[in-house]
């Protein structure tokens, strides 16, 4: 499984880029959202979702991580391939997504060119307790602009501690000190868990 590839983009287009690294062109498919964040740029770094099948390989790129896992869960609801995932993050950011399925907001996926009453339905209940405040925190607006906070969650995940308990811990941390280590933030989250 691709984490990323970086290298240079050798052609641009709404629906997919193709970028060489190591004499490799690499075909990836894209949203709109990731499009509009690399129009420009000779070089980028893509996260990757790679689905392999009996009849296809694919991989699908993604200017960030909070997009990338949005697909992610988008995909894990019945009913939605990597396609009408793609589509749906070409019509809406995936700071919209959660905010639809926060809010219960099924007129915004009914938008969505082939999104119906029903998968609109399926794809807020399927992800209301997935979708969580890990990025970014609607009410305050703030947002973890480093892999520091990242880091650590993923360690007091690992150490088995709830997800939304250690974002909790993790972002009261680090909005009051935004310079701290990995270390001492998980030093200092576990003192609270």
């Amino acid at each position: 499984m691709f984490e990323y590839i970086s290298g240079k983009i050798t052609e641009t287009t709404p629906t997919y880029i193709i970028i060489e690294t190591g004499n490799i062109g690499y075909f990836i498919n894209i949203s709109l959202q990731t499009h509009s964040k690399i129009s420009g740029k000779e070089h980028y770094k893509v996260y990757i979702h790679q689905i392999i099948r009996e009849d296809t390989n694919a991989l699908y790129g993604f200017a960030d991580k909070s997009e990338r896992e949005i697909f992610r869960l988008l995909i894990s609801v019945s009913g939605i391939g990597a396609n009408t995932a793609r589509v749906m993050l070409s019509s809406l950011s995936a700071n919209e997504v959660k905010k639809a399925v926060r809010s219960d907001d099924v007129a915004t996926f009914q938008n969505i060119k082939g999104i119906g009453a029903k998968t609109a339905q399926r794809v807020i209940i399927d992800l209301k307790d997935k979708i969580n405040k890990a990025e970014i925190d609607d009410e305050t607006g703030l947002a973890f602009t480093s892999s520091i906070p990242e880091e650590a969650l993923s360690a007091l995940s690992m150490l088995g501690f709830p997800k939304t308990k250690a974002e909790k811990a993790v972002k009261k941390i680090y909005t009051s000190n935004s310079n701290i280590s990995v270390e001492e933030l998980v030093k200092n989250a576990l003192k609270i868990l």
